[in-house]
């Protein structure tokens, strides 16, 4: 990791709180043998994973670091690897389209067809909050009204 990176929660903390983050992390090592390993306390270590806030984001960021690091890059190049040799189509597309969520230029429900009903949607019922805003304040009273009719009817009505 670079300098520049190197921010956060987790490089705020000491040498030794962020050794116990990564030994916490690696989750091979009870408190015990962490407390041995950092010349402390058992119950300092306690102490830092229930009181500390910024011992608890620290490990929450290092979480983070390691997946980013380790796992990720993996992960698009498995992905990648499905868009160009993938034998199914659909393996392929699915491939794809994962690539593009990750690239923020694709969100589980939006395609241009449904982005326009969700606009027609929002314009329709911003008219009719206009109308209702009208009627109430009076704006609406003239000689020629409009009346909402319910022609769809209960199966009673037949």
């Amino acid at each position: 990791m670079k300098k520049s990176e190197e921010k956060g929660p987790f490089f705020e903390l000491t040498k030794r709180q962020r050794k116990a983050v990564v030994m916490l992390y690696e989750g091979a090592y009870t408190n015990k043998e962490i407390a041995e390993t950092l010349h402390c306390s058992e119950s300092l270590i306690y102490k830092w994973k229930r009181e500390n806030k910024l011992f608890q984001q620290a490990r929450k960021q290092y979480e983070t670091m390691i997946i980013e690091d380790k796992y990720v890059s993996e992960a698009m190049q498995s992905i990648y690897a499905l868009v160009k040799s993938a034998k199914s189509e659909m393996v392929r597309l699915q491939a794809a389209i994962s690539i593009l969520k990750l690239a923020g230029r694709l969100t589980d429900s939006s395609t241009p067809e449904l982005d326009k009903a969700k606009v027609r949607k929002a314009n329709a019922e911003a008219d009719i909050a206009r109308w209702r805003a009208d009627e109430l304040t009076g704006k609406n009273k003239v000689d020629d009204s409009t009346v909402l009719v319910d022609d769809i009817g209960d199966a009673e009505d037949e």
